[in-house]
């Protein structure tokens, strides 16, 4: 009978789970979109809670993020975030996991 290789089993990924709260008054949908999602616009809806605060949860492995909040169709900052320059002549938001 023939040995059966070992094939090696990657390593899992060191996902973190992080909180993102946004406070946007009056919004009616908050998106989430950057480098992790590949700038898609529809991946990560946040949930609405009380007092206009938008609420997600991420699993991200540790490392250095960019995104941005896109509120009722436009473009926008995370107030509180790290902001980097972009090619676009605007701002990116930066996310750091460690």
């Amino acid at each position: 009978m023939a040995k059966k290789s070992k094939t090696p089993i990657p390593p899992v990924l060191n996902l973190k789970k992080v909180p993102l709260k946004v406070r946007v008054i009056g919004a009616k949908e908050v998106v989430l979109t950057g480098d992790f999602t590949q700038w898609a616009k529809d991946q990560v809806r946040l949930t609405p809670t009380t007092g206009g605060e938008w609420i997600t949860v991420l699993e991200l492995a540790p490392g250095e993020y960019q995104y941005r909040l896109i509120v009722d169709g436009e473009w926008r900052d995370h107030p509180e975030a790290p902001k980097i320059g972009n090619p676009f002549g605007t701002q990116n938001c930066v996310l750091i996991v460690a």
